[in-house]
């Protein structure tokens, strides 16, 4: 399963780059979510981690376990650091995707997995480019296994932020996007949820 932040009122996401009473709401949210991924906060509490390759820990199953750090600042753009809106004032919203955590869980079978977003249904011109960020969109493997709540206590979910610098403005513009990996189901149309979400973006000038 996957979810997004900003999450308001729903999966609509819906302002006028004109009025910014209409997207600080958004913005707020983000800033809220994103403090417990400041760059201090993560120093301060989480070790830094070797990329490429899941962090099994051994020892008692009662054992506190160490969490890597996830500092915003991996977001770019999209860390809310050099452009305070996240795209917002511009029309250019930042959405962040995360992956539920499952206790002992190692998604992508040792490939990372990556997302992707494209028009869920409609015109595919009317979203013209994504960014992702970090990198290529990709959850890293380190991040991978969660040991649960109780004794990863630090823990601290890995995110991949969507940039759409290029969205049709003055329409109701659905948007799916979907994590790519071994073994990972994101086509049943039982549950929307499973392996992708889909949301729609509306942007006034």
């Amino acid at each position: 399963g996957v979810m997004i932040r900003p999450y308001l009122n729903g999966l609509t996401i819906a302002f006028n780059v004109s009025q910014p009473n209409s997207w600080q709401p958004y913005v707020d949210n983000m800033h809220h979510f994103l403090s417990a991924y400041d760059d201090k906060v993560q120093e301060e509490k989480n070790i830094e981690c070797v990329p490429g390759q899941y962090f099994i820990q051994g020892g008692n199953d009662s054992e506190e376990k160490k969490a890597c750090q996830f500092k915003r600042s991996l977001l770019q753009n999209c860390s809310g650091i050099e452009d305070p809106t996240f795209g917002y004032s511009k029309g250019q919203p930042c959405i962040l995707l995360k992956m539920n955590r499952i206790i002992g869980y190692r998604p992508g079978a040792g490939v990372p997995v990556s997302v992707d977003c494209k028009v869920q249904k409609g015109n595919e011109s009317y979203l013209r480019s994504v960014d992702f960020y970090p990198g290529n969109g990709t959850f890293d493997l380190m991040y991978y296994p969660y040991y649960g709540k109780f004794t990863h206590v630090n823990y601290t979910s890995p995110l991949v932020a969507m940039h759409f610098t290029d969205v049709q403005k003055n329409y109701l513009v659905p948007i799916q996007c979907s994590l790519n990996g071994k073994g990972i189901i994101n086509d049943l149309n039982s549950d929307r949820f499973l392996g992708r979400i889909i949301f729609t973006l509306s942007i006034g000038k």
